[in-house]
This record gives structure tokens, sequence and C-alpha cells, in this order.
């Protein structure tokens, strides 16, 4: 039997599709329309032969030839960029300064890094993983070259890149009765998602008090672990003992947040432009499992 050859450019847009959660937001990221999205599909599924996609609600799901398709078509392409970055990147060479705010360090950090390495042995990065304030002071000392922010720093060369929901985090069962007092455990002062979870609750008319404050995000997780208090952030690097509180926990509902993308010179070097792209092709992926 002669084997089909898989369009390169069809797997990405499964990818796409995969990762935003429909063919209508693939559409719209890779700038074709939604017809000839779902073209595409049909067209994939005539050459692997077996149906891909199956109704799940309002939406598409994956049939199990779907899923292999789909984990297949990350590691072809995964190969793709990466003989293609390095190829590109042979002559790169120089160093990135760049910052990145706690909550994308453990999780998300490790595999930017790791693929802007394979593609770009030579640069020599500097990473400082810090609150955004702390950045922003960087940023105006001038030692950084890229930069990852919550919210809108009034801070030139920045570029609003995603928003998430900010979400209550506590302990998993967590509930709280209306009369109750709400411990929080949050950053010192200043910080972006101190003052919108205060005055939600204020708004809802909901008593709190301030029971642990900390520096480090890794120590908010482990005060909210211990019980001591519930937090106010996004769902991204959330540790498995940790959960986003929904309706039946009794809070108040948060507003969104956005991300920033800062960058120091707007042409910037090729070092520092090959690790901004990275950045934002990397993004949405942290996105969406941050929803």
């Amino acid at each position: 039997m002669q084997l089909a050859n898989l369009d390169m450019d069809v797997l990405r847009t499964l990818t796409v599709a995969m990762d935003l959660g429909g063919f209508g937001k693939a559409a719209e990221r890779l700038g074709r329309s939604q017809s000839a999205v779902s073209l595409q599909m049909r067209k994939l599924e005539e050459r692997v032969g077996r149906p891909l996609f199956r109704r799940q609600g309002r939406g598409l799901g994956l049939t199990d030839a779907g899923d292999i398709v789909l984990g297949y078509a990350r590691r072809i392409l995964e190969l793709n960029d990466q003989a293609v970055a390095a190829a590109r990147g042979i002559a790169v060479d120089g160093s990135v300064r760049f910052g990145v705010p706690q909550d994308f360090g453990e999780s998300w950090l490790p595999g930017v890094l790791s693929r802007f390495g394979r593609a770009h042995p030579s640069v020599m990065i500097e990473a400082r993983v810090d609150r955004s304030n702390r950045l922003v002071e960087r940023i105006a000392e001038g030692s950084l070259d890229l930069a990852l922010l919550w919210g809108n720093p009034a801070v030139a060369n920045t570029v609003s890149v995603l928003r998430l929901p900010m979400m209550w985090i506590g302990r998993k069962g967590y509930g709280c009765a209306r009369s109750e007092v709400i411990p929080l455990a949050l950053f010192e002062s200043p910080c972006v998602f101190r003052q919108p979870g205060v005055e939600a609750l204020e708004r809802a008319d909901r008593p709190w008090r301030l029971a642990f404050t900390s520096p480090s995000l890794s120590g908010l997780w482990a005060a909210a672990a211990a019980g001591l208090g519930i937090t106010v952030r996004t769902a991204l690097g959330l540790p498995a003992s940790l959960a986003a509180l929904g309706r039946s926990s009794g809070l108040p509902k948060l507003p969104q947040i956005g991300l920033s993308l800062y960058t120091a010179e707007p042409d910037p070097p090729q070092a520092v432009a090959r690790l901004r792209d990275i950045l934002l092709d990397e993004l949405p992926l942290a996105a969406g499992a941050a929803r």
C-alpha cells in the first residue's frame, strides 16, 4: 500500500485549531476563512482515511484517530520548526536579557528556553524571574532587552499580547459562608492582582482580612495550600495542590488582566527578535491552558 504524505500546512492548522478551541479561532489566527480551514480538515481526513473529528457539545472533539494524528502532528511540526530555526540561526549570537513574571517561571519558561537554546546555542540568555513591578524597575535601569509584564504598565515600547481571567485560587473544595471573613494571601503592594481582588470583595459587601503576605509567588501558593488564605492570580503555573475557585465557592467575579510585551528597541538585535518571536508563538498555548 502506498503511504500518504501529510501536508505540513494542514497539520499546523490542525494543531492551532485544537490549541485555540475551534476552527473559527484558528481561521482568525491564521488569517483564513473558516470554510478554508474546514476544507483543509476534510482533506486531512481523506488523506488519513479515517474520521478525525466528532461532535462534542456545541463544538468539535477528536476521535481516537484524531488524537493519534494530533500527537504526531505536534512532533512533526516541532522537528520542522527546529530545523528551520537552526538553519536560520547559525549566525545568531550575542545575548538576551529577558524578564518574566513568576507565574511563568516553572511551567512555561523551561520549554521556551529549551526551544530557543536548541535553535541558537551561541546566544547567552540572562533570565530574570520576578514580580512585574521589579521588572519595570529593571527596564527603567536599562537592564532588560525583553520582558513580559502583567497589566498595562506605563512603559514605552510595550504592546498588549493577550488577556486572561483573574481567578480566586485556594485549596480544592474551598467554600465560604456569606458572613465569613475571607482570609487573603497576597503579594506585598504594589501588585496588579491585589487591588482588583479587594475591590471585588468590597463591591460584593464581603468582609475580608489580610492573612498572609509574601514577595514570592511560591510563598502565596504555600499559604493557600496550607489553608491560611485564598489568593488572586490567573491559572498559569497553578500547582496540583490548588484549584481555581468557581461560583460554588461563593466568591465574587473578578476581571481580566492584560499581559504586555516590552521590547527595548523598535528594531531589536537578531537574538532578541528571535526570542520575541518564540514568546509570541508559545503564549497562546499557555493562555489556552490557563482559561
